[in-house]
């Protein structure tokens, strides 16, 4: 029943207590600090990716010690002790298996064939470590390689891998959690895809109003996955950017534009009846989304799992239904949810004098949030320090992007413009850019302002974001108060 041959400082704690149930309740009363172990929520989740190394750091006690501790308990029990292993792989060891994977990653780059970058691969290493593929591509990035060359060669880079994630175990999580409804959306999202794919391979020769009208709903069904990547880039990519998880994240977001651009080809397809383009670029955008969602579940979310607290999923929860979902969360977890970040209590007896008169915060928060515009505010050092809320925001915003650099808000095509008008404004040569763009039935005027102090000092950037439709079509003159 029981089969551990040996535990190492990098025995993690779901393989120990996966294999030997009953050493919940022993670490649990073992230390004061491994009281949480009793949660099973806890168990599933952290409990993943904390080793014993980390779990002796957290209870201040020499990891040999608590090996030596669980092997006696475990003989007590079974009648026989699993074996003490060595300590942890040598941050030199580490440091060369990332130096390796870079050279074999640059060696594709070159030009190297796929299936020799693999053979190298399995011959120098064998196996890799969703994390250590992140960092891999995190440092090249830092090294001077372009997103966009990443981006482009993106899913050559896992199949040389792809043989070594495939050993890996799924990641779980429990009901409620983020990874958990990422998962129940990833299989959604197939199936849509699935059904959409098998409708292009299907078309009749001659359209039809039948044929087009199928299509035309599982395009939008598919499409929906827009709203997974929405989630992914406002609210899982800003607190993984704050561990320093920021040039993978970008590489995903061109993926997902990738996605957005071929959707909107799709959707002129339809409406054209254009089946050669369907049949082509249907394939394609399934096959971008089918690979995204086996980088999500191989690379990102178990990296993810690894580097963020318990604390930041909560605080992602608190703000993934803002964004909204493909499939809505199994459970209400956390069952007692923090404070949102960001989020301030109101002096409401207190006013803030202003240049002309004075109000609480409240009544300025309100005012804000009243206006037909949207604002946001980016300060001196490009960073996110506000938002205006609305119950339906032209573009979609989060708690999680206060304090997120603003570069990291934009995809990496347009970040670009926005350093050029920020360094503009911060330079004092302009105070004003202005844009006016149709989206999605809208026609949007987009400006921003650069905000300066009494003395002319650059203090951020205010973005002001307006639908302007129905002002375009305002002739002659309204005098009269009339609501009907």
């Amino acid at each position: 029943m029981y089969f551990m041959k040996e535990i190492t400082p990098q025995t993690t704690i779901h393989e120990l207590l996966e294999t030997f149930p009953f050493l919940v309740d022993f670490l649990a009363g073992y230390n004061p600090k491994f009281g949480l172990l009793r949660n099973a929520a806890m168990r599933a989740t952290m409990g993943r990716v904390a080793t014993l190394d980390k779990v002796a750091g957290i209870g201040e006690i020499p990891v040999d010690k608590l090996m030596q501790d669980l092997a006696a308990r475990i003989a007590q029990e079974t009648g026989t002790a699993p074996g003490i292993g060595t300590g942890p792989v040598s941050a030199a060891s580490e440091r060369e298996k990332i130096e390796t994977l870079k050279g074999i990653i640059r060696s594709l780059h070159g030009g190297k064939a796929a299936e020799s970058a693999r053979e190298e691969f399995t011959r120098l290493l064998g196996q890799v470590q969703p994390n250590e593929i992140a960092a891999m591509e995190q440092e090249l990035i830092r090294e001077g390689m372009p997103v966009s060359e990443i981006h482009k060669l993106c899913d050559l880079h896992v199949n040389v891998f792809r043989e070594s994630l495939e050993t890996h175990e799924e990641v779980h999580a429990p009901p409620g959690h983020p990874i958990h409804t990422y998962l129940l959306e990833n299989k959604e999202i197939m199936r849509r895809t699935d059904r959409f794919t098998e409708l292009c391979r299907t078309l009749p020769e001659a359209p039809d109003t039948d044929a087009t009208g199928k299509l035309r709903d599982a395009l939008n069904a598919m499409a929906a996955v827009e709203t997974h990547y929405t989630r992914k880039e406002n609210q899982l990519f800003p607190y993984l950017e704050k561990h320093g998880f920021t040039g993978p994240s970008k590489v995903m977001w061109g993926i997902h534009d990738d996605v957005r651009r071929m959707l909107k080809e799709l959707r002129t397809a339809v409406e054209k009846k254009d089946w050669a383009t369907l049949r082509k670029t249907g394939a394609e955008a399934a096959h971008a989304i089918t690979e995204m969602i086996y980088k999500e579940e191989k690379i990102l979310l178990p990296t993810a799992q690894r580097m963020l607290t318990e604390e930041e999923w909560r605080l992602i929860r608190s703000g993934d239904d803002e964004i909204g979902y493909v499939v809505k969360p199994e459970d209400n977890w956390p069952v007692s949810a923090p404070d949102e970040a960001g989020s301030a209590t109101f002096d409401t007896s207190g006013l803030l004098p202003l240049d002309t008169g004075a109000l609480t915060l409240k009544q300025l928060n309100r005012m804000l949030v009243s206006m037909p515009v949207e604002f946001s505010f980016v300060d001196e050092n490009d960073e996110v320090r506000y938002y205006s809320g609305h119950d339906e925001r032209i573009f979609p915003r989060s708690p999680a992007v206060i304090g997120r650099k603003v570069q990291n808000c934009h995809p990496q095509k347009s970040v670009h413009m926005v350093n050029a008008i920020l360094e503009a404004f911060r330079a004092g040569t302009r105070n004003v850019a202005e844009f006016w763009i149709p989206f999605q039935g809208k026609f949007l005027h987009i400006s921003y302002y650069a905000v300066r102090d009494e003395d002319g000092r650059y203090l951020g950037t205010l973005e002001v974001t307006q639908d302007i439709s129905k002002l375009q079509q305002l002739k002659g003159e309204k005098r009269l108060l009339d609501w009907d």
